[in-house]
C-alpha cells in the first residue's frame, strides 16, 4: 500500500507540473527528488513532518497556498483513509 499511494501522489505531483508547463520526465525528478530529500532529513533529524511543514511555510507565500489546497480537498483525511481501507482489505484477506 505505501509504495502505491507514494506513486500515485508522486504521479499527481508531476500532473500537476506538467499542467504548470514543465516536461514529464522534469516534472517526474522534481517530485521523486522533493519526496526523497524530505524523507531523508526527516529520518535524518528525527524531526516531526509537522515541524517541517511548518519550517517551510512562509506567510503568505506558496507553499502555504499549496498546503492550504491540498486541505480544502481534503487530503489527510483521503491519506487516513487510505491506510485504514489497506489495513482492512489486509485483514479481510487474511480470513
Amino acid at each position: 500500500m505505501r509504495t502505491g499511494v507514494a506513486c500515485l501522489f508522486m504521479e499527481a505531483l508531476a500532473d500537476g507540473g506538467v499542467t504548470c508547463g514543465l516536461p514529464r520526465q522534469k516534472a517526474l525528478l522534481y517530485a521523486a527528488k522533493m519526496l526523497e530529500g524530505t524523507a531523508r532529513l526527516m529520518l535524518e533529524t528525527g524531526q516531526h513532518p509537522g515541524e517541517m511543514k511548518d519550517a517551510v511555510c512562509s506567510p503568505g507565500g506558496s507553499t502555504i497556498a499549496g498546503v492550504r489546497a491540498l486541505e480544502e480537498h481534503g487530503f489527510r483525511a483521503a491519506a487516513m483513509g487510505a491506510v485504514i481501507a489497506a489495513l482492512e482489505r489486509t485483514a479481510e484477506l487474511g480470513k
